[in-house]
């Protein structure tokens, strides 16, 4: 990485941090300038401005989760989803700030970087879809991407979570999210999914 995309990325860290901790709203270009070392406009030789900041942020997150799980999905079938599990978890400990900058402040993006990490995010939701089908006959793909969401929400927790050990931290949430899609597994609709009554009470 050059001297350049490095400071670009410690930028973006150092941003993440404030947006997580204040809001975006709540902080200035002079504040992450400050927590930088350097004037606030000093950021504008590497953003136009906050909002690109914050957009850059979240779509990069989506891109690295996307190639991560492209690059296990070359890999072969096998064990995918175990590995995607304990790759999401890893990111996830280790991103709390950036988690928590999604859940609130993907709002505040630009219209097009949210519909970016929206795409960048189906695409990559699609990758465990895939994985969960492969390793479980019996479920069917609506309710693979239902297990899917529900388990992204279980793994993203962290920065609402108590801190323990990293590698504790991981081997938690990992257990968690395996045991939430063999619960998944062994769950078998009432009735045929699209064949639910529309009668009301």
């Amino acid at each position: 990485m050059t001297t350049t995309g490095t400071r670009r990325h410690e930028l973006l860290a150092i941003a993440a941090d404030l947006f997580a901790a204040d809001g975006f709203h709540n902080v200035t270009v002079d504040d992450i300038g400050g927590a930088a070392g350097v004037s606030g406009p000093a950021l504008y030789h590497h953003f136009t401005g906050k909002e690109a900041l914050l957009g850059e942020m979240l779509v990069s997150i989506s891109q690295h989760l996307l190639d991560g799980g492209m690059l296990l999905a070359e890999g072969g079938p096998t064990d995918l989803l175990e590995r995607l599990i304990l790759f999401h978890c890893e990111f996830a400990v280790d991103n709390r700030s950036l988690i928590a900058v999604h859940f609130r402040d993907l709002i505040h993006a630009t219209a097009a970087d949210q519909r970016r990490v929206r795409r960048l995010q189906a695409s990559y939701a699609t990758l465990w879809v895939d994985a969960v089908l492969a390793r479980s006959d019996g479920v069917d793909p609506r309710s693979a991407r239902a297990a899917v969401h529900a388990t992204f929400g279980l793994m993203n927790s962290t920065p609402f979570s108590s801190t323990l050990p990293r590698a504790r931290m991981i081997d938690l949430l990992s257990a968690m999210a395996e045991s939430a899609f063999i619960t998944a597994a062994m769950i078998r609709p009432a009735v045929p999914l699209g064949a639910e009554s529309t009668d009301r009470p």
